[in-house]
């Protein structure tokens, strides 16, 4: 029998509980669901809020970030962030005190930890709604830390990382309750007398947090791979540090401050959310992972360090969750829509110029070529026409920066002057270059379009490393069985956050199914309209799947959530 537990009272529980009860819908029928409008209408945002959030980004430039400084700092500023458009931000960040601080955090956990999994989750809620109001302020810093162009930088930045960040609270808070607070326990016995007599015992059950997390955080998108770790712990009552990307400060700069003004005016300790902002090259991420305080990890970024990650702190017993680097792969078998197709496949080899983990790399196809709706086009015909398709696209170059935005940095930029060597390195040959487009605002932007290099598949140490840019490998393979083939072994090895195939036989797809659940890789199954292989909807679609080398865990399952929170029972008589 499950007792009755204390109802718990707040204000922002009592303003947002039609929310928690939506999103727990949500999350159960993995449907459709936003919570925030993604696009930046001033129709939906209002007729200022573009201009507004311009003004707030731009104060920020060249000044301290002085709403972090009732932060623990050892009294020196940080910051080195140059926009990858060319300016400058010079803005400057209080270094955290790192003992300080995390003995702040640890102090703040009891309140935070008694007030209960729904008062946090509409503390949370309140935390992301203060986020939303601040979107265009957040686009401008994600478009000039990361190089997304402007209204990916204010969808992906601001409301799509803002869904995954209610998204990791609703799975979050439904994890925990499936937990009674309290329950009546009851085995039927009896007796000496032969009488009923019923062994009872009150069990209370409680949800503690494991510690302290970190959540470090990448360059090319700050808030939206942050956002999960960040609202995945804090709602299971951990505190949680905020390490930036030393050349991406300041889109987590603005949500650190307003979870801090959130949390305080809620009655809680704002240490609850600290920002860790280092100089480049200073390696804090590693300091804080090794603290002994320090019980969960989030981190997106290399292989290098996420490999150590896995390794090194997981063996010293933190929960460390990964996302690192893969290679995505599409196999195109037949098509009943090319020019859908083509123009689908465009889009995603030219988006943020190839610069997003779930970009496609790898394009396996069969040395015969492939059936079409407008006949059969040879492997040449097809790199040809995929070739044509991206230069339509990104043939204007003040259209093409809107959807390219800037390269991020020079490891990029020499990815992308690589083309010719590798076709020669791999007796290849280049279909597409990836041409220089001149930015028409920014003059000290490198915009660079999407390449492609075809190769024979035989080429393995080629293609199976990642070249993370906008570098594209057509494959040529012996048949689509071996296409499908090679896109389980390379993921099963090497990793990918994303999958998809083109065919028009339900066989193959089957085959391509199979493929993908033998690799451990989501797949996407003949895109030719408005939904593109590189991107997922919260509340549907799980982002990675822990499956695989690319990342261990997923946005959001109940694995990324569940161990986040332990549950200490207390038992007596009754």
């Amino acid at each position: 029998m499950t007792a009755q537990a204390t109802t718990p009272t707040h204000p922002l529980l009592e303003a947002h509980e039609g929310v928690l009860d939506e999103i727990r819908q949500a999350l159960t029928s993995r449907s459709w669901y936003s919570r925030y409008p993604e696009s930046p209408s001033p129709r939906v945002y209002g007729e200022s809020a573009a201009a507004e959030g311009l003004a707030a980004h731009e104060a920020h430039l060249g000044q301290p970030y002085a709403a972090l400084s009732s932060q623990p700092t050892d009294g020196t500023f940080v910051g080195s962030e140059v926009s990858p458009y060319g300016p400058t931000l010079g803005v400057t960040y209080p270094a955290l005190d790192v003992d300080a601080g995390l003995a702040a955090a640890r102090a703040a956990i009891p309140a935070w930890r008694d007030a209960g999994p729904q008062v946090r989750a509409a503390v949370c809620v309140e935390i992301v709604d203060r986020i939303n109001r601040r979107s265009f302020e957040i686009a401008n810093a994600v478009m000039h830390t990361s190089g997304q162009p402007f209204v990916m930088s204010f969808q992906a930045g601001g409301p799509h990382a803002q869904d995954r960040a209610i998204e990791a609270v609703a799975a979050g808070l439904v994890e925990q309750e499936r937990v009674p607070s309290s329950v009546v326990w009851e085995k039927p016995g009896r007796d000496r007398e032969g009488n009923p007599a019923p062994t009872r015992m009150q069990k209370d059950y409680r949800i503690v947090p494991r510690g302290v997390a970190l959540v470090i955080g990448c360059n090319t998108f700050p808030t939206w791979n942050a956002y999960p770790g960040i609202f995945a712990s804090l709602v299971t009552g951990n505190p949680v540090v905020v390490k930036p990307h030393p050349r991406a400060v300041l889109p987590l700069a603005i949500s650190v401050e307003v979870a801090r003004e959130v949390l305080a005016e809620s009655g809680f300790d704002a240490a609850l959310v600290q920002l860790a902002a280092e100089a480049d090259g200073q390696g804090l991420a590693k300091t804080l992972a090794e603290r002994d305080e320090v019980a969960i990890i989030d981190y997106t970024g290399g292989p290098a360090f996420g490999a150590w990650l896995e390794q090194s702190a997981a063996a010293n017993g933190t929960l460390v969750y990964t996302e690192k680097a893969g290679i995505n792969s599409i196999v195109i078998d037949s098509t009943d829509n090319l020019r859908g197709m083509l123009g689908n496949l465009a889009f995603s080899l030219t988006l943020y110029s190839g610069q997003m983990c779930t970009a496609p790399q790898n394009l396996y196809v069969p040395g015969d070529g492939i059936d079409t709706d407008e006949g059969h086009l040879s492997f040449d015909e097809l790199g040809d026409r995929i070739a044509g398709a991206v230069g339509r696209l990104t043939g204007d170059d003040a259209k093409a920066v809107e959807l390219l935005g800037a390269t991020v940095n020079d490891q990029v930029r020499s990815n992308a002057d690589s083309l010719t060597q590798l076709a020669a390195d791999a007796d290849g040959r280049v279909v597409l270059e990836s041409r220089r487009v001149t930015h028409p605002a920014y003059a000290d932007a490198v915009v660079r379009a999407p390449g492609l290099v075809a190769v024979d598949v035989a080429r393995e140490d080629v293609y199976t490393q990642e070249c993370f840019g906008p570098v594209g490998f057509l494959i040529r393979t012996a048949s689509t069985e071996q296409s499908l083939a090679q896109l389980a072994d390379t993921v099963r090895e090497h990793g990918a956050m994303t999958a998809a195939v083109y065919s028009t036989s339900e066989e193959v797809l089957e085959q391509a199914r199979d493929a993908a659940a033998q690799g451990g890789v989501a797949l996407s199954e003949n895109l030719t309209g408005q939904v593109f292989v590189n991107q997922t909807a919260a509340f549907s679609d799980l982002h990675g799947t822990g499956a695989n080398p690319a990342a261990n865990a997923a946005y959001t399952d109940a694995a990324f959530v569940a161990n986040r929170f332990r549950v200490i029972t207390s038992r007596r008589h009754v």
